[in-house]
């Protein structure tokens, strides 16, 4: 008999409380808004699951981006971009140029060497 009126007690004080929720105009009338969406939780692991990550449009435009960057850097070091082929042209004519003044140096050192030794002077064509 005491276990009768404690499940009955709970019961009522639901139904109370339920009342004391839907109070006034809420409970006689039942609108259902379509703008009105129900937040729903979820499980971090059912978010992750359900469905892969939508990038927005700036994502997606930056990783592009990179991606870009990256490729052409790999043909640039490659030695396949405009840039890079000009780039190796002057490098070229650097290294011919300083390859001439380092040989005109040396002629001049045996040119110097030679004039010195007096007896064994050599006439050196730069």
């Amino acid at each position: 008999m005491t276990e009768e009126k404690l499940g009955s007690g709970s019961e009522d004080s639901d139904d109370e409380n339920s009342d004391r929720r839907r109070a006034g105009v809420e409970g006689l009338i039942e609108i259902e808004n379509p703008n009105r969406v129900a937040q729903k939780s979820k499980k971090v692991t059912q978010i992750e699951m359900d469905e892969p990550k939508q990038l927005s449009r700036r994502e997606r435009e930056e990783i592009e981006k990179q991606q870009a960057k990256e490729r052409y850097m790999k043909m640039h070091l490659a030695g396949k971009t405009d840039q890079a082929k000009a780039d190796l042209a002057r490098l070229a004519i650097i290294k011919k140029q300083r390859e001439d003044v380092a040989k005109k140096k040396e002629a001049e050192k045996k040119g110097e060497q030679n004039i010195e030794c007096g007896n064994c002077f050599k006439y050196v064509v730069p």
